[in-house]
């Protein structure tokens, strides 16, 4: 492992590392951030991170860091969209299961910025820095479903980003998780970050990023229990790692399931992905400064499942 002890320099995390590590190169060190191999003060950050100058950066060995699949060129695909809102500024959408967000590895097509750039054109989507996720503000994982605003310019992405920040964009949940919660709400405070172990997961740690989830039960079946979920932080994963961490994951989680195999029933056939669905945003429209809310129900697939329950229950 190198360490570096930041005294003055300030600016961007690969910025400063391209200055510290003169014999790698820029892309090797991207590589490595975004492989999770950089520390900064033992937390994980994006290569964009402003560094004020006091920091500990921990790098690990640079053979480490896995080969990454050149990314193609965006090409606008005719994908269905379910749009819930659109003016000039802005357009929300109502993901559906099953569709990745932006491209990553393998998945290079068929995600939801190849059928926005379809649907409104390069010329009609915000390019901030990350330019293979244009528009987009915020994420929802593959296997939930719901909703997420998307900027069609870099002043509505700007805008939108702050209110995400700083914790005013309202976004609300609903899930079905494992066993019987008892308390009618309550909330999870416990920190987060990268699973240090196995970096398809993220954990709930002492060190980690501060992250608040407010839970409330809205029904209790037999061994699982539907719950509104709102995000006062957006932690990669949150809701999962949080549900995880109280002895509760999410019916058809395929990655968070500390528990599920001791417990009994449907649950564990009954979905081939988490039950998560984003069913309420909230946010000030970036350029009017109008509130704007929209709500969407639960999709098919999950009232199914609901349904299956209340049957079993009578």
């Amino acid at each position: 492992m190198t360490q570096f002890k930041l005294e003055g320099q300030s600016g961007r995390l690969d910025k400063i590392l391209v200055e510290l590590m003169p014999d790698e190169s820029r892309s090797t060190i991207q590589k490595m951030i975004k492989q999770g191999l950089v520390l900064v003060n033992k937390h994980i950050e994006k290569a964009n991170y402003q560094l004020v100058g006091n920091e500990i950066i921990e790098i690990n060995n640079v053979n480490q860091a896995e080969p990454m699949q050149e990314t193609p060129a965006l090409v606008a695909e005719n994908i269905p969209l379910d749009i819930v809102y659109e003016d000039e500024d802005v357009i929300v959408i109502n993901k559906s299961a099953g569709m990745v967000v932006h491209p990553s590895k393998g998945h290079y097509s068929g995600t939801l910025v190849h059928a926005l750039l379809y649907h409104l054109g390069h010329q009609n989507l915000a390019f901030p820095d990350d330019s293979v996720r244009p528009g987009l503000v915020h994420r929802i994982d593959k296997d939930t479903s719901g909703l997420l605003v998307v900027a069609k310019n870099n002043v509505a992405h700007q805008l939108l980003s702050e209110q995400l920040e700083n914790h005013s964009m309202g976004r609300t949940y609903v899930a079905l998780v494992h066993g019987t919660i008892k308390e009618p709400e309550g909330s999870i405070e416990v920190p987060i970050r990268r699973d240090q172990h196995n970096r398809l997961r993220w954990a709930a740690h002492s060190e980690g990023k501060y992250a608040l989830t407010y839970f409330k039960v809205l029904e209790r079946f037999t061994d699982s229990t539907l719950v509104e979920l709102q995000l006062a932080t957006g932690r990669t994963h949150q809701i999962r790692v949080h549900m995880e961490y109280i002895g509760h994951p999410l019916v058809g989680d395929p990655v968070y399931r500390v528990g599920v195999g001791q417990l009994k029933g449907p649950l564990t056939r009954m979905s081939q992905g988490q039950l998560l669905h984003a069913r309420l945003i909230q946010f000030r429209h970036p350029i009017t400064d109008k509130l704007l809310q929209f709500e969407v129900p639960l999709p098919e697939y999950f009232t199914d499942v609901l349904k299956t329950l209340t049957s079993i229950e009578q």
